[in-house]
């Protein structure tokens, strides 16, 4: 017997038992069907979110495997240059420069207000289980998001800012920036914008010569690649129509006006003796362009 007696509900009994036929399964309704109503998180908005995440991936993929990244231009490690990354991380890097973010609280910094925000984003649709979906009605949500644009704005500006402040107060031109002005005033004079071409021309000279191991020993290939066609610094490829023995010398020994650093004490703490720079010098005076 029901304890609740409702005469407007209809019950249904099984034969003579006084058991309530069950309705068995119930489907959950559709909730597209309730404006203004969202529907359940998990699964079901959380599996189609997976869903556009594996295909936005798989597009990604396809992009990467049909067209690789172009390299830039090689690194110059003897160039002067201001550490910049991408634009998409300059607010890090700002960040890092704090006094809190930094030095004696850098796991702080790089570990534990990172994590924070970003496992603070996670945890958001556990937190924030409200059924109001207008900003200005979920003011703590909605001021989070805003107090974050607003620094990741700042300290992105800030950063730029004060890179280009840096450079003005060094002198210093980015090297991208040199090459495409050089590459510029080759086109406006009617010169190749790159010396690629000659390069591949001129042939390496007495290549067997056990020199060009010392040429490998001495670093060398930092900055003018193994093949001498230059990895940041210039090509070494017919560099004896410019430079003989005693002024290649004088340049490992002394560096190039300020473009190339002496190389001397590298080379000798390389294991090099003055012997085998000289020996390499004479080999460098030796690589001409073919007449």
């Amino acid at each position: 017997m029901a304890h609740h007696d409702n005469s407007k509900e209809k019950v249904v009994f099984v034969g003579d038992s006084r058991v309530r036929k069950g309705k068995g399964f119930i489907t959950p309704p559709d909730y597209t069907a309730y404006p203004g109503k969202s529907e359940a998180f998990i699964p079901n908005f959380l599996l189609k979110e997976w869903m556009v995440g594996v295909v936005v991936l798989v597009g990604f993929l396809v992009l990467t495997i049909s067209e690789p990244a172009p390299l830039g231009f090689p690194a110059n490690p003897t160039a002067s240059v201001i550490p910049m990354p991408d634009w998409y991380f300059l607010f890090l890097y700002q960040y890092l420069k704090y006094p809190y973010a930094s030095g004696d609280y850098v796991v702080l910094g790089t570990m534990g207000i990172p994590g924070v925000m970003f496992g603070g984003l996670l945890l958001a649709p556990f937190l924030d289980r409200g059924k109001e979906r207008r900003f200005y009605q979920r003011p703590i949500a909605s001021s989070l998001m805003l107090l974050s644009i607003a620094a990741v704005v700042y300290l992105t500006n800030f950063a730029w800012t004060h890179y280009q402040h840096e450079l003005e107060a060094t002198g210093q031109v980015p090297e991208h920036i040199q090459r495409e002005e050089k590459a510029r005033e080759n086109r406006e004079k009617g010169l190749p914008t790159s010396n690629a071409k000659s390069q591949e021309e001129v042939a390496i000279v007495d290549k067997e010569d056990p020199a060009m191991e010392l040429y490998k020993k001495a670093t060398c290939v930092s900055c003018h690649a193994a093949d001498l066609k230059g990895a940041g610094g210039p090509s070494l490829r017919g560099v004896g129509d410019k430079h003989d023995k005693e002024a290649i010398l004088t340049i490992i020994k002394e560096g190039l006006n300020g473009k190339m650093p002496p190389m001397y004490d590298t080379a000798i703490s390389a294991g090099l003796t003055d012997q085998d720079i000289d020996h390499l010098a004479e080999w460098l005076a030796k690589q001409k362009a073919e007449q």
